[in-house]
């Protein structure tokens, strides 16, 4: 039992050793920030961190001539930091197919004019340190369209999403991203009703295709914004 000085005494060095610890795990986390931007960069990418979602959001904004069309799949990051209603108030024209009564013709419309934008802006299902850019889809327009289709391509991604290696990132994209979107599109998976995935061969499986991008595509101009808030899937 520790009573009077003695326990304030414990209190105080818990405290101070808390503090240390938190710091270190701050220096640790910078560390792989600041990494994973160095990586990106030497692969071709125009990559930037960003301390809040608000300043990356005003840096698009700053960047996507009003002008502009805008092209936006699928992703839960996109829309939780509210670019859409941004872009729109703006009168900046959006192309999007998270809509509601498309038809299977009038969804796949959506998804080809989202290809024909200028600016193409979306997320990332997994980033590894060593500056890997991991997506799975289902349909696979928005993996097409990252790597060539609009000119311009606005990768924005929380630091949740950082791995460590490509089959972390794979892994990632299966058993966490793809889960979590099957239960958002009411997938019928087994995932989507036990929030576990088995690798299945279902018809409505939403993991179909697998894009990893090592380098810039040549002929595409793509950023990468890193962003120190747990977005998205």
């Amino acid at each position: 039992m520790i009573c009077g000085t003695a326990k304030i005494e414990r209190m105080m060095f818990m405290k101070t050793s808390n503090t240390r610890y938190a710091t270190i795990k701050e220096w640790f986390t910078e560390h792989s920030r600041h990494d994973v931007i160095g990586a990106l960069k030497k692969r071709g990418f125009n990559a930037s961190y960003h301390g809040s979602p608000q300043s990356a959001c005003d840096e698009i904004m700053r960047i996507v001539p009003v002008s502009a069309s805008v092209g936006i799949p699928g992703s839960v990051t996109v829309r939780e930091l509210g670019l859409i209603e941004r872009f729109t108030e703006r009168g900046t024209t959006v192309y999007q197919h998270w809509k509601e009564n498309l038809t299977e013709q009038t969804d796949q419309d959506h998804r080809r004019l989202e290809g024909t934008a200028d600016y193409y802006i979306t997320s990332a299902n997994a980033i590894t340190i060593q500056g890997d850019i991991i997506n799975i889809d289902g349909v696979g327009n928005r993996v097409a369209d990252m790597v060539f289709g609009p000119r311009h391509v606005i990768i924005v991604a929380g630091v949740n999403k950082l791995v460590r290696s490509i089959d972390e990132g794979i892994r990632r994209s299966k058993e966490m991203a793809a889960v979590m979107n099957a239960k958002r599109v009411h997938a019928d998976t087994p995932c989507a009703k036990t929030g576990v995935c088995v690798d299945c061969h279902v018809e409505h499986r939403i993991c179909r295709v697998i894009s990893i991008i090592q380098y810039r595509p040549l002929q595409t101009e793509m950023m990468v914004m890193l962003i120190d808030s747990d977005l998205g899937f």
